[in-house]
């Protein structure tokens, strides 16, 4: 088995599928493309063999790998996540394949060029194959490398039965992109007592501390009358929301780097009488995060008492949280990515994960659940790339840290 060739067929097909998530939606998952795509990875689950392949009223997709071995193991779990962002588009998605890169800038469709200079990462990939989208969508390497790494080391792990493992359990969940992904797994049903989310960036990735995470939904109410006789009427919406941004710290995510939060605008629409302000909220410190919150509030009271009671409606909603205070009285699990990094030739990079992912909301669940590196790069947006060398490293991860806890553990490093 051709690890490498492997991992890239199973990639380009995956990334066909439209799965970007709906921010809006009042379903649960946000659109019927996820559900489709979960019928068709459960399709995929049982060409590998695998046992008890479900797809649950939410379309969480899981399914088990049987335990080839009489040694008492821990059951891992492994998860990614099946939608893209609605950040950009996903729709036809046209991969491109860069071979023996060269270190050059990647030039793409509609003006967009992935620069040496603006992305000086680049030449740590010189001779190594990478694959961009063609500059009109995103590639979708966030997470569909990550379904691609799983099921790549299944196929692999059923091609070397001398491998011997514990009970492996996948799961495939929908809507991480907008913070819904785990709102109704049953991590019970799941029957982990830790698992990994592949879901992570560059080669030797790991990380298990993440932001605090909250959404902001602004509601700015105006008062519309003709411009001609508006003197002292008029209230608009849109400039009010334009004052809300103004007076808020310039935090964004443009500005801060490393453990700096940040408020980001994600959405402005509206009209003289109605504007509508989308933010999300981030802070790796717990009483920073609530004081962003915080400020929130105070602007909008300013506001109100400025225009008028009831001129701007905050609703406040957490997301998730930082791990780190849970993987850290599990530090078992930390350990035994780090040696299977190390056994497959990889420098772990322990990093704070300036995002979040399933794992967090999981760990505070009860399931203990640290993030893995796929490989990739510049999510989210047509300067997407990832690495098909670093892929393979994933997914020798993913192996190793099956075979390591089957064959050596014992249950202790």
């Amino acid at each position: 088995m051709n690890l490498k060739e492997e991992l890239k067929k199973v990639f380009l097909d995956l990334v066909r599928f439209d799965t970007a998530s709906d921010p809006k939606s009042e379903t649960y998952p946000s659109c019927e493309n996820l559900s489709d795509f979960a019928e068709y990875l459960s399709l995929k689950l049982a060409e590998l063999d695998l046992k008890d392949i479900k797809i649950d009223n939410y379309s969480y997709l899981t399914a088990t790998l049987p335990s080839n071995t009489d040694k008492k193991c821990k059951t891992i779990g492994f998860l990614a996540h099946t939608d893209t962002s609605p950040d950009y588009s996903g729709n036809m998605i046209n991969p491109q394949i860069w071979e023996n890169y060269d270190g050059s800038d990647i030039n793409l469709k509609d003006g967009v060029n992935i620069t040496a200079a603006e992305f000086p990462f680049l030449k740590n990939y010189i001779g190594k194959t990478l694959i961009t989208a063609d500059g009109t969508t995103l590639l979708g390497a966030d997470d569909k490398a990550g379904i691609a790494e799983i099921l790549c080391a299944v196929k692999y792990l059923n091609a070397h039965p001398e491998i011997k493992h514990g009970k492996i359990r996948i799961a495939f969940t929908p809507d991480e992109e907008i913070g819904k992904g785990t709102d109704y797994f049953d991590i019970e049903a799941f029957g982990c007592g830790f698992a990994y989310t592949a879901d992570g960036g560059p080669l030797g990735e790991l990380s298990y501390e993440n932001f605090n995470a909250a959404s902001a939904e602004i509601v700015v109410k105006g008062k519309n009358v003709h411009p001609g006789s508006a003197k002292g009427i008029m209230k608009n919406a849109l400039l009010v929301a334009n004052e809300f941004v103004s007076l808020l710290p310039d935090e964004t995510p443009s500005n801060t780097e490393d453990r700096e939060g940040f408020y980001h605008l994600t959405d402005l629409r509206g009209t003289v009488s109605r504007a509508e302000l989308s933010f999300i909220i981030r802070d790796f410190d717990k009483n920073n995060f609530e004081k962003r919150k915080e400020t929130m509030k105070k602007i909008t009271d300013k506001l109100n008492e400025k225009y008028g009671e009831g001129t701007v409606d905050l609703t406040l909603e957490d997301s998730y949280y930082n791990m780190l205070e849970i993987i850290e009285k599990h530090p078992y699990t930390v350990e035994l990515a780090k040696k299977a990094m190390v056994l497959s030739g990889v420098t772990p990079e322990v990093i704070p994960t300036r995002g979040g992912t399933d794992g967090s909301r999981l760990s505070f669940e009860g399931l203990p659940c640290p993030n893995l590196f796929t490989g990739g790069h510049n999510y989210h947006g047509p300067y997407e790339l990832i690495c098909l060398e670093s892929m393979e490293k994933a997914c020798e991860t993913i192996i190793n840290i099956i075979k390591i806890e089957g064959e050596e553990n014992d249950g202790k490093l």
